[in-house]
């Protein structure tokens, strides 16, 4: 593996608003070998980008992507080849490494053969931390099962299906998300906005399947994460043991009280819904005004829940949900982020050293530091000044993963 060797960038990690002004980057065998503030002509033979005083920033993890998705259309699943959705998740993974995003925790539809296929280098990807299927209680959200009797669920060998009840059912099925080789639990606990046949201020999955959930995926060291919108299944899956609210919609003072005790983090996931309401659904789509009316119910409450929660203590993460609206446009969610309440330091942290710390990978990843995976970017402006800078890929001007440039504009 080739060494590079970045000069003239200000490093900004997740720690301090003020960069590190005038350092020079040694990357060696996929990992940060050391940081300089005087150039060194000793790596003219190395790899050699110079940052030309931009700003180098750790990879960014968006704790909430769907990298197999297009929309969720029902209408694809029914005239597509399963081959091209495969196919088509590459250009999905592709856009997101362009857009400055290294590390995905894939919250829905991503197998065990994406993750090797990343792993392996076969084509430009995200790290991947998978969920394989969520799971679902019968006729809520993520059931695609159709009143003219179709089933819309993608599945095949290796890829279960996740809809289930019971304390029994609900048992099994955590057993084979995890036999299908899951890195964390994703549940629906909730209804959703973009399912046409479930309300978001409705719980689901009950306590006793909450519990049975989380208690097996406890005992093979594994978290769980869930969608849920509702009040009611917020405290019912921090009762539970759930390590990951996304969405949050409905979370009031008092329940975010409850996850700050827990140390529970919240993913809101607020780029989804503005997008979505500023541009709509296709022409065909049967479901689009019951969709758009449901956004336009909640997206002024989750902005003032959210809000609510963070001046509680509650901790966030940075999730896109990427796969609902187009992919590469997941640091959209960092001005959101801030006009919530966090800064834009905060909101940084919450895509880079949080997400990292969500599976114990703060050693590995999440900063700028000698010794930590080689995974980073180089951008034109300071996100501390002007986090917007952030949602415009041609902002993004390098993408470097395990120490390999995967973008590059020409700079050096």
């Amino acid at each position: 593996m080739s060494s590079v060797y970045i000069k003239n960038v200000n490093i900004i990690n997740p720690f301090s608003e003020e960069p590190l002004e005038e350092r020079h980057v040694l990357i060696k065998n996929g990992r940060i070998k050391s940081l300089h503030t005087e150039e060194s002509f000793l790596y003219k033979d190395h790899i050699v980008i110079d940052g030309e005083d931009n700003y180098l920033l750790p990879g960014f993890i968006d704790s909430h992507a769907h990298i197999m998705a297009n929309g969720f259309h029902k209408e694809d699943i029914m005239k597509d080849p399963l081959s091209y959705y495969f196919y088509n998740a590459v250009s999905n993974m592709k856009a997101t490494i362009d857009a400055g995003v290294t590390t995905v925790r894939d919250t829905g539809l991503a197998d065990i053969g994406v993750k090797m296929s990343q792993e392996r280098k076969i084509f430009p990807a995200p790290r991947l931390n998978i969920s394989i299927k969520p799971l679902a209680i019968t006729g809520g959200h993520f059931d695609h099962y159709l009143n003219s009797g179709f089933d819309m669920e993608i599945a095949y060998p290796g890829f279960p299906v996740g809809t289930c009840d019971g304390i029994e059912g609900v048992l099994r099925k955590t057993r084979e998300v995890i036999r299908a080789r899951a890195d964390f639990i994703k549940i629906m606990a909730s209804g959703g906005i973009l399912s046409p046949y479930t309300s978001p201020d409705i719980a689901q999955f009950n306590k006793k399947e909450l519990k049975t959930i989380v208690d097996e995926a406890e005992n093979h060291n594994l978290k769980v994460v869930a969608h849920c919108h509702s009040l009611e299944g917020i405290e019912r899956c921090a009762k539970a043991g759930v390590k990951s609210i996304e969405h949050g919609t409905f979370i009031d003072k008092k329940a975010s009280q409850l996850l700050a005790k827990k140390r529970m983090y919240l993913t809101p996931t607020l780029v989804v819904h503005h997008t979505l309401i500023k541009e709509g659904f296709p022409v065909w789509d049967n479901f689009a005004d019951d969709k758009v009316k449901k956004l336009k119910e909640v997206v002024k409450i989750q902005k003032e829940n959210i809000a609510t929660a963070y001046e509680e203590g509650v901790s966030f993460l940075m999730g896109s949900d990427c796969g609902v609206i187009d992919h590469g446009r997941n640091l959209g969610e960092l001005k959101y982020l801030v006009d919530v309440g966090l800064s834009p330091l905060e909101a940084i942290q919450a895509g880079t050293i949080e997400g990292a710390r969500f599976f114990n990978q703060e050693n590995e990843l999440g900063s700028i530091e000698a010794g930590k995976i080689a995974d980073m970017i180089i951008v034109k402006e300071n996100p501390i000044d002007k986090i917007e800078s952030l949602e415009n890929n041609d902002n993004i001007l390098t993408v470097i993963q395990d120490g390999r440039i995967l973008k590059h504009n020409p700079i050096f």
